[in-house]
């Protein structure tokens, strides 16, 4: 049998890590989601660290946004997804250590999953809870506010709806945050990650 030599095993274990990265940063389906649970594995699928794109990369007021100005283009962790509660639960930290820090918490709405729910702890002071909706793409996933809650058909101002939009490699994401006030879609804050390798 030939065995590899010092540089053959490097290349091997070169490409073999290449593909565990490849493969790692597909989306989890190739398919529109049918079922909740395919949702949240598309959501597991963010697990790791992300950095903001540089300005030119970013949309709106996201490129002279003073808390976000010095993330732009850097390689300090600007969005973090994380499972905890064994799987249960991503949390989505959003512009950790800033002062508009924010997280949102993803996770099945009961055991059998039947919907996934999001609630998002928003640097406006309040909590839009968020439904998964069924109409998302093997790219797209979007979270609606969930009309059955008071903060929803209030006319506060509250991010009305969470957009995540994954690249073909997994390696960029495009998220969007809908503001609503006064019962209107009045700005949409967006931001453009770029996912850190090896994470």
């Amino acid at each position: 049998m030939k065995r590899l030599t010092s540089h053959g095993t490097k290349r091997f274990i070169g490409m073999a890590s290449g593909f565990v990265l490849l493969n790692l940063f597909q989306p989890a389906f190739a398919e529109p989601p049918t079922e909740p649970t395919q949702v949240y594995d598309w959501l597991k699928n963010l697990e790791g660290k992300w950095t903001l794109s540089a300005a030119d990369i970013q949309e709106g007021g996201t490129k002279t946004h003073p808390s976000v100005l010095h993330l732009l283009g850097s390689d300090q962790v600007a969005m973090e997804f994380k499972l905890i509660g064994r799987g249960s639960t991503v949390q989505e930290d959003l512009l950790p250590g800033t002062e508009r820090q924010m997280v949102t918490m993803y996770h099945c709405k009961d055991s059998s999953c039947s919907a996934v729910k999001a609630t998002h702890y928003c640097a406006k002071k309040n909590q839009p809870e968020f439904l998964a909706s069924m109409e998302s793409s093997s790219r797209e996933l979007r979270f609606d506010c969930d009309m059955s809650t008071d903060l929803c058909q209030s006319w506060d101002g509250h991010i009305h709806q969470i957009t995540h939009q994954l690249s073909e490699d997994g390696m960029h994401l495009r998220a969007v945050y809908s503001n609503f006030l006064n019962g209107e879609h009045t700005s949409d804050t967006v931001f453009h990650f770029d996912r850190i390798r090896g994470e």
